[in-house]
């Protein structure tokens, strides 16, 4: 179970090394390149990453970790929705720090994303809650999302009787305890493998108009 990442034919997209001028023009760009380049090589669903929250509600902090989809990219951050009144949404209330894997093995990729969160304005959910299937929105609307459910039954149940709710509208709404956040970084880091884990990594630290670029050793 061990893969040598510069063998370009275990990784056929390995292109050349990750060096610091690649992120000269900001991390934006080339985390954007990063994941259009997976989508092109069919990588299933290559906005997704894997996000950490603190959790206070324990005797002491603890980490939590889930998997959810990147849907906005932009140099303020990356844009992702949820119920927020989820246990995410909960952990970002209390402590709205977090960070975000985006992870390629086909590439041999990729990027941690670090910093603070902050609820998007109510027309940027707007703006995205249209581009939502209808089966999504009554989704957002029919999940208590986190909470206890006694059984599959009781989903479905659920589900059916927010169909019944908007079955004479058209445009569903977007739910009061529904929105986006955007994780704005201080801190994002690029990952390269390469052969005998001599990987490249390249951080690019943000303080207010002040970048600095750096090589860590892997």
């Amino acid at each position: 179970m061990r893969v040598d990442y510069g063998d370009p034919q275990a990784v056929p997209a390995i292109e050349n090394d990750l060096d610091e001028s690649w992120v000269s023009q900001g991390w934006e760009p080339l985390l954007r390149r990063w994941i259009d380049q997976a989508r092109t090589l069919g990588v299933a669903e290559p906005n997704a990453m894997v996000l950490a929250t603190v959790s206070l509600a324990g005797p002491a902090p603890r980490p939590v970790a889930r998997t959810v989809l990147c849907k906005g990219l932009s140099p303020e951050g990356v844009t992702f929705y949820t119920n927020y009144d989820s246990a995410k949404g909960n952990q970002l209330a209390a402590d709205p720090y977090a960070a975000a894997t985006f992870l390629w093995p086909a590439l041999a990729r990729q990027v941690h994303v670090r910093g603070v969160t902050e609820r998007v304005p109510a027309e940027v959910t707007e703006a995205y809650w249209q581009l939502r299937p209808r089966e999504s929105r009554l989704g957002a609307w029919a999940s208590r999302q986190s909470r206890p459910a006694a059984s599959r039954a009781e989903l479905d149940q659920a589900l059916a009787d927010t169909e019944t709710r908007f079955a004479e509208v058209d445009d569903i709404p977007v739910p009061p305890f529904w929105g986006g956040y955007l994780l704005r970084p201080d801190e994002v880091e690029f990952w390269q493998g390469r052969r005998g884990r001599l990987h490249n990594r390249i951080v690019v630290r943000i303080d207010g108009a002040n970048t600095t670029i750096e090589r860590l050793q892997p």
